[in-house]
């Protein structure tokens, strides 16, 4: 019994060593890992420091970096701003010479690109037909005239009994039933006289169609212009308004395009319009806003415009795809900057000028006018020097700047 209590005694303090032993061990842990989250948030603190101190110099205050800057002076021209659409070319007026009648062509006059003139004769078709159909038609009409004159003859002897008998009636030589005979007769005679005339009538209305039909079988220009296209040759059996020829107007040329709904209010007609084609990369033509559709379509929000161009020179075809520039506003004398140097924060929009005399940018709210890719008008306020055009959306108010050489020695002179 002895035995088992002495040996607990040196088990108990090896235990009380070793607990000790793990606390100070947990401790040193705590230390060193309190020590690293010092160490890091210093670490981060210098980052933030350094960055906010490299933003600061950027933006320029007293003894911070100069930026780096283009500048250019401001101009004073016209300025104009100009919307670009796209269009087809079409012929002032185009109209298909097509017969009235069937038959068959006989022969066509013209060839793709021939000008006609107006009432020129274009093509013929076989008339033998129908100049049999006016000799049958007048034959007609001298049938008619001959029963006419035949019914003339009848009434005037008619006439000539009716008076004949009246004058015996008077006398009492013949009775009343010969005179109603006579008045009978007469009555009819007149009757044939008015048929013949109705007939004559008749004829000369079919005879004067015959010819009308006959007048079909030569195809004139109702205008002048060029023969488009050609859809039949000589020879051909043709059906009514079967179409021979197109033809084109084109001294004036139409283009059409289309307005989007953004830019329908700012397009008026008699606007000037500047026309460049691929066919004719060097050249440019001039035409007017003519026609603006009253209404836009619903699926797609645009209305078409028409362009008139004057083309005397021929030199513009239907068909053909074109660029169309519209001036939609236009200024002279106007404060003229380059867009590049216009700047826009927090729905403000302005522009850095120099200081000459601090060599720092001053910052100016502007109201913006015309604006093009290259250029900005600036209405208010008027302002002279240097405008800042590269460099400026690392500056504010007051920063720090630094003028290209060159610029810098037209200063000192």
């Amino acid at each position: 019994m002895r035995k088992s209590k002495m040996s607990s005694k040196p088990d108990f303090h090896v235990f009380t060593r070793s607990c000790w032993e793990k606390m100070k061990k947990n401790k040193l842990r705590l230390i060193r890992g309190a020590i690293v989250i010092i160490f890091l948030v210093f670490l981060i603190w210098r980052i933030i420091g350094l960055i906010t101190k490299k933003n600061n110099s950027n933006f320029g205050n007293n003894g911070a970096r100069a930026v780096a800057v283009e500048v250019t002076g401001i101009k004073h021209e016209t300025i104009r701003e100009i919307k670009e659409f796209t269009g087809t070319i079409y012929p002032s007026y185009r109209y298909i010479i097509a017969p009235k009648i069937s038959g068959r062509l006989e022969k066509i006059n013209k060839r793709i690109g021939d000008f006609v003139e107006e009432n020129e004769i274009v093509a013929l078709i076989d008339d033998a037909e129908y100049q049999q159909a006016v000799l049958e038609a007048q034959a007609n009409l001298r049938i008619a005239e001959a029963n006419l004159a035949e019914a003339l003859s009848h009434f005037e002897l008619a006439d000539q009994e009716l008076i004949r008998v009246k004058s015996l009636k008077e006398k009492e030589y013949i009775s009343q039933s010969e005179l109603e005979a006579a008045s009978a007769a007469y009555i009819s005679a007149q009757a044939q006289v008015n048929l013949a005339n109705a007939q004559i009538e008749q004829r000369k209305a079919a005879l004067r169609l015959a010819e009308i039909r006959l007048s079909y079988t030569v195809l004139k220009a109702s205008k002048p212009g060029f023969i488009g296209e050609r859809f039949s040759d000589e020879g051909s059996l043709l059906a009514a308004n079967a179409p021979i020829v197109s033809v084109v107007g084109i001294n004036t040329v139409i283009i059409r395009s289309s307005l989007i709904e953004r830019i329908y209010g700012r397009i008026t007609t008699g606007q000037k319009a500047e026309i460049e084609t691929d066919a004719f990369p060097d050249m440019v033509f001039s035409g007017n806003v003519s026609r603006i559709s009253p209404v836009l379509q619903e699926t797609s929000r645009m209305a078409e415009m028409e362009i008139e161009v004057d083309n005397e020179s021929l030199i513009l075809k239907p068909g053909m795809f074109c660029k169309i520039n519209i001036v939609i506003a236009e200024k002279e004398n106007a404060q003229i900057v380059p867009s590049r140097a216009i700047v826009t924060e927090n729905n403000e929009t302005g522009i850095f000028m120099v200081d000459e005399n601090e060599a720092v940018a001053r910052y100016i709210p502007v109201l913006i006018g015309i604006t093009t890719a290259a250029e900005s008008e600036i209405i208010e306020p008027v302002i002279a020097g240097l405008v800042i055009t590269v460099g400026q959306y690392q500056l504010r108010d007051g920063s720090k700047i630094l003028l290209p050489v060159e610029d810098q020695e037209e200063q000192q002179r």
